[in-house]
């Protein structure tokens, strides 16, 4: 038999429920903003009918506005274990025909009929209508969509106490056809209840901090009676840590500010009081908006910013915290770093090609595609033969370097001492070719490669001769070859030019004179004084949760391609790396994308070779989060879009591209409206703790 004290302790905390519940519900439910009764409902649907009087007390019913529809009477007591103790959230999508309509149609038309030509007069008004058939044909039916459920649950975080926390579930578990529901309109604090409510589970996040990007904004008709758009909306910039985001839209409707606020926020949560977290983030900025004050971005004193100022913004910032790299410098920012690297340094040699190789996989063309596929890897010192075949290889790469317009450092000059065989330059020297010209640039090539130390412009001639020797059908050296193979003293089968020294020759001939012009494209990258990576530098930064921003606005669109896949493969993996040693706390890092459509693979496209495909499929596993803007949703490779977690859309002008947003979360509702809409900063927000697609007006960012 229970005690009079545990009969008191259960009365305590059931009176706790009750008081609890009617606070929670009456803070969501304002009976002031009723506006109807909903007198159909399924798992999907809600078809609600609302008379005009309640729209109008209300400020009117948007598309796509938020109604809520339940059975709750907040001012009564309520049992939060009740199936009844819910609210369903619905969301407005258009008219419904309710069963007199069609008579109500008719009496409308007749009726305007008669005061047709009448400027003066409505049909509506009183002398027209009576006032009972007024107040029947104001009923009308809305179609709603329902997006789920809000009820309380005992919070799992509190024992030995009453503690309810509001839930929702993205779904309806019952329905009753034959039980009313109230609907109301909710504005202000409900809405942002709403809103603003964000999944629980998400307990694992980082930061748990929120900051404001925009306020609550249905349509692009947007007036002030509607009573929405003061309410302001909030992001976990947490949400994006780890994640893939996407920001689409037409041109000059708010991308890049949506992706400035975004990423001002990100930066802040190293001021957060309680939980300070700094986040490395780095911006590939190929129109300069980032790292350079300009016009579009001004602050309260109407001057022109920039985000690369966003230190400024809290007095506990550092300017050493907001880095810009470069590949040209830049007259009004002298702290910039440039993005420059010696390709003759032999710890360089490879980074240096695999930048090259970049810029040059667009060409198909066949003798470019072989001098791709060389690669520099040192072999051990033990094995001499190996050995001078790379220096050899070495000193031709620098010499085609040179060709192509990277200026050598000074202390750097070629040496051609043991590198060339003394029989290949004794057959170039007695060449058998009936063809005289020829012979005499065979014989002068032979003079200089015998030279220990010609200059570069020297050794290019000669390399250009020897690689005319190698492929003249009559000119000795396939004797010689053959003689190299198996007749030398100590022969081992190997010819004395392998496939990689081939190929580099063949850029050297006179046929591809396009060849070396192409690699020049990357000379800007080149600085013979330079004695770091700076990919290594910026990914320190990162690592230091410093904000990287990469100004691509005077490169040419091929060498960043290059610069930014050889940063991200550097980050992706590093970060890869820091896993597989197990380190617990990797790196937080986050790549933000502008003109996505320039870097990452097109639609159709899934080479995993990709980094920026390997950064989407694996980049979560190893704590790299990417933002990626673009005007289209087609450009961007599905499979990087069905692992996309926080949406932001703005205004799309075509069906091509809005169908295929359509088939993510519920943008469906919204297709029309995204097209239609061309309002600037007008965004459809979904987010990874939000449950549901928020419409919103996104604040203009200034520093």
């Amino acid at each position: 038999m229970p005690s009079p004290l545990n009969e008191a302790f259960a009365e305590d905390q059931k009176k706790s429920s009750v008081t609890q519940t009617k606070e929670i519900f009456g803070r969501l439910i304002q009976k002031a903003q009723y506006v109807g009764e909903v007198y159909s409902v399924n798992y999907e649907t809600a078809l609600v009918q609302i008379h005009d009087y309640h729209r109008q007390q209300v400020g009117g019913i948007p598309s796509l506005s938020f109604l809520i529809a339940t059975r709750v009477n907040p001012e009564e007591d309520i049992d939060y274990k009740a199936e009844d103790a819910s609210v369903i959230l619905l969301r407005v999508m258009d008219a419904a025909a309710l069963p007199n309509s069609s008579e109500a149609e008719r009496i409308r038309a007749e009726i305007a009929q008669r005061v047709s030509g009448e400027t003066d007069t409505h049909w509506d008004d009183p002398s027209m209508m009576d006032a009972a058939t007024n107040n029947i044909l104001s009923f009308a039916g809305v179609k709603c969509r329902v997006i789920g459920t809000f009820y309380l649950e005992q919070n799992p975080q509190v024992e030995n106490r009453v503690s309810l926390s509001l839930r929702f579930g993205s779904d309806l578990s019952n329905y009753y056809p034959n039980r009313g529901l109230k609907v109301y309109k909710s504005n202000g604090a409900a809405l942002g209840m709403i809103v603003n409510y964000r999944d629980p589970s998400r307990t694992d996040q980082l930061s748990d901090k929120s900051v404001t990007v925009g306020e609550v904004r249905y349509a692009s008709t947007n007036r002030d009676f509607q009573g929405v758009s003061d309410v302001p909306v909030t992001l976990q910039p947490a949400d994006l840590l780890s994640q893939k985001t996407a920001l689409f839209g037409m041109t000059r409707t708010g991308k890049s500010n949506t992706t400035k606020i975004v990423l001002k926020s990100v930066f802040e949560l190293r001021f957060d009081q309680d939980r300070p977290l700094r986040i490395g983030q780095i911006v590939f900025d190929p129109n300069g908006e980032y790292a350079n004050e300009n016009a579009q971005d001004v602050n309260k004193q109407k001057n022109p910013s920039a985000i690369k100022n966003v230190w400024q913004a809290n007095t506990n910032g550092k300017k050493e915290d907001v880095v810009t790299y470069g590949i040209q410098p830049h007259p009004n920012d002298l702290g910039r770093r440039l993005m420059l690297l010696n390709f003759f340094e032999e710890n360089n040699l490879q980074i240096g090609k695999e930048m090259i190789d970049r810029a040059l996989e667009s060409y198909d063309v066949k003798f470019i595609e072989n001098f791709c596929q060389v690669s520099f890897e040192q072999p051990p010192e033990a094995d001499w033969s190996a050995l001078t075949r790379y220096k050899r290889k070495v000193l031709v790469y620098r010499a085609l370097l040179v060709l192509a317009g990277f200026k050598p450092p000074n202390a750097l000059l070629p040496s051609t001492e043991k590198i060339f065989n003394e029989n290949l330059l004794k057959a170039m020297n007695e060449s058998e070719t009936k063809d005289v010209e020829a012979k005499n640039r065979f014989i002068s090539a032979a003079k200089i490669l015998s030279n220990k130390q010609p200059s570069w412009a020297q050794l290019a001639m000669a390399l250009a001769g020897l690689h005319e020797f190698m492929t003249t059908k009559d000119s000795g050296y396939q004797r010689f070859a053959a003689w190299y193979i198996n007749e030398r003293p100590k022969a081992s089968g190997d010819s004395w030019a392998d496939k990689d020294l081939e190929k580099l020759l063949e850029m050297f001939a006179p046929n591809r004179a396009n060849g070396p012009k192409q690699l020049g494209k990357v000379s800007k990258l080149h600085a013979g004084s330079t004695t770091t990576d700076f990919a290594d530098d910026i990914y320190n930064d990162l690592v230091a949760g410093k904000l990287v921003i990469i100004d691509q606005s005077s490169g040419d669109p091929e060498i960043n391609k290059s610069s930014a896949d050889r940063i991200m493969w550097h980050i992706f993996r590093a970060n890869q790396s820091r896993f597989r040693q197990g380190e617990q706390a990797l790196p937080e890092i986050l790549v933000y994308v502008e003109e996505a459509h320039n870097i990452l693979p097109a639609g159709s496209d899934m080479e995993m070779r990709d980094v920026w495909v390997r950064t989407a499929k694996e980049g979560a596993k190893y704590r790299i989060g990417m933002v990626y803007a673009t005007q289209e949703v087609s450009s961007i490779q599905r499979n990087i879009l069905k692992n996309t977690a926080n949406w932001f859309i703005g205004h799309l002008n075509n069906t091509d591209e809005t169908k295929e947003l359509c088939k993510y979360y519920d943008f469906e509702d919204f297709e029309a409206s995204i097209r239609r809409a061309q309002d600037r900063g007008f965004i459809r927000v979904k987010t990874l703790s939000n449950l549901f697609v928020v419409p919103i007006q996104v604040r203009k960012f200034e520093v």
